[in-house]
């Protein structure tokens, strides 16, 4: 098995489920701004950007302008259609407990990613935050997953970065660590699969049989010892 010391995650659709709250998001500021009535298939693409450039997508002038009505609407709708994808909280528990470090690695502004995780109780597992404002190039340029790397005191090819979009995994490939797909993705699996990760989740506690010495299976152990 990999000798991992660092496991650095993406916030949605990895960690907590924001699905259905960035397409209503966007079909709400795209319906305002543009008249448009944009079904989730189109909006689904966008999954992974900076939110900027996915706005962008839709319409290069008013992007900036719908920014602001795109903020206002997810975060007023924020709390009440944000889940926790299953085995979040089991699995950074696990992989603390077992010594590793790690981190955050997201798109999402500091503010409201720290909302998400706050709003799990996953910001406890957390050493590490890396959001766009920390970076001057985001993913899928490898500097976010590099200057997570700088904090943790951890080495590229010793850290392993989850996630659910291509950006993810491009983003921690060019920075020389291993990648994991999240094969829940709301993206394409052929899309995943075309950035050749080096391992691929069925579900989160996958990365305990990766990262932990004796899988799931010790640590199923040490639980009823």
């Amino acid at each position: 098995m990999p000798d991992i010391h660092a496991v650095l995650f993406d916030l949605d659709g990895t960690l907590i489920d924001t699905n259905r709250l960035v397409i209503e998001s966007f079909q709400y500021t795209l319906r305002l701004h543009l008249g448009r009535e944009v079904p989730a298939a189109e909006i689904v693409p966008t999954f992974g950007m900076p939110l900027i450039e996915g706005l962008r997508h839709f319409s290069a002038e008013k992007a900036e302008e719908m920014l602001a009505t795109y903020r206002s609407y997810n975060e007023s709708r924020h709390d009440a259609t944000t889940t926790l994808i299953p085995g979040a909280k089991e699995t950074l528990a696990a992989l603390k407990e077992a010594g590793l470090s790690l981190a955050l690695v997201t798109s999402k502004r500091r503010g409201l990613a720290l909302r998400g995780l706050k709003l799990f109780g996953l910001d406890a597992y957390m050493d590490a935050v890396i959001t766009p404002e920390d970076t001057v190039r985001h993913k899928p340029e490898p500097e976010p997953v590099l200057k997570a790397l700088e904090l943790l005191g951890a080495r590229p090819h010793c850290a392993l970065m989850v996630g659910d979009s291509p950006m993810d995994l491009a983003c921690a490939r060019a920075a020389g660590s291993r990648t994991a797909a999240a094969l829940w993705s709301a993206l394409p699996r052929e899309l995943l699969l075309a950035e050749k990760p080096d391992f691929l989740l069925d579900e989160l506690l996958d990365l305990l049989d990766i990262c932990l010495p004796h899988g799931r299976r010790g640590r199923a152990g040490a639980e009823t010892a």
